[in-house]
């Protein structure tokens, strides 16, 4: 089985690329962050005409999250327990960053958009924090419940683990994503049994799944790795291999982040 995740920035304005993406690696499980619509909003044809079932979770033009599988999808849910909510007060909502499903032969795939924390003053920072930690939690529970469970967290962590992740510490001085307190929230989950099953096969430095937009990030080679496959341990030894597929970063219309590809044999 191939599963993929995707930060696509708009599923709406890139709907044939990844309808392309598919069919062009043979995907059977796709995970979207950043698809920015409602699920009412999004027109499925092109991936449903492919044989894909859509799961999708938004609830404005911002964040959300979609799983498209042609392997079954089954036991959706939209959000993980006790996450915070944003604002963490009265008028909070649970934000549409996290959709969960069973795919294939009985793997639980989370598609996630973890919050990005803005700066280090902000209120967002803590809440980054506050979600992490619930992630973390899940993935104790689940294996608590099953150690041979198949589970997998994938998407957009907004967490650069270790410097080579992003091609300048000195730039990333004082600023979000390279914080000990937030890879320490990461290596949290890691710590719980989930490995980033990419790495070991694509280790940096210089191996990156995000340019920004702006600075011609993307032709000087300036980016981040911040999107991974976390995988439990059963996931972790049904690895065949893995890929990140840079050449969807170029292009008109490109997303600013580039898909993650990884095999698996049950």
């Amino acid at each position: 089985m191939r599963i993929a995740t995707w930060n696509i920035n708009s599923l709406r304005a890139r709907m044939d690329r990844v309808a392309a993406f598919l069919e062009r690696h043979d995907v059977d499980v796709l995970a979207l962050q950043e698809i920015k619509a409602k699920p009412q909003q999004l027109d499925l044809t092109v991936l449903e005409e492919a044989g894909y079932e859509v799961a999708a979770h938004g609830l404005n033009q911002w964040n959300g999250v979609a799983l498209v599988s042609r392997v079954g999808l089954a036991d959706v849910r939209t959000e993980l327990p006790a996450v915070p909510t944003w604002p963490e007060d009265e008028t909070g909502v649970v934000e549409a960053r996290a959709l969960g499903g069973v795919v294939g032969d009985g793997l639980r795939i989370w598609s996630l958009y973890v919050p990005n924390g803005r700066e280090l003053d902000h209120p967002h920072y803590p809440y980054k924090l506050r979600w992490l930690e619930a992630l973390r939690a899940e993935g104790a529970r689940e294996l608590a419940a099953d150690a041979d469970a198949k589970v997998a967290f994938v998407g957009d962590f907004n967490v650069a683990p270790f410097d080579e992740d992003v091609w300048d510490m000195d730039f990333f001085e004082g600023k979000t994503h390279v914080t000990e307190p937030e890879r320490a929230a990461f290596r949290a989950v890691v710590d719980e049994g989930f490995a980033d099953v990419v790495r070991p096969e694509h280790p940096g430095p210089g191996v990156y799944t995000y340019w920004d937009y702006q600075a011609l990030r993307f032709p000087k080679k300036e980016g981040m790795r911040i999107d991974f496959v976390l995988g439990s341990p059963a996931v972790q030894k049904a690895v065949t291999g893995s890929f990140i597929d840079r050449e969807e970063r170029k292009g008109k219309g490109a997303s600013d982040h580039a898909p993650v590809v990884v095999d698996l044999e049950f």
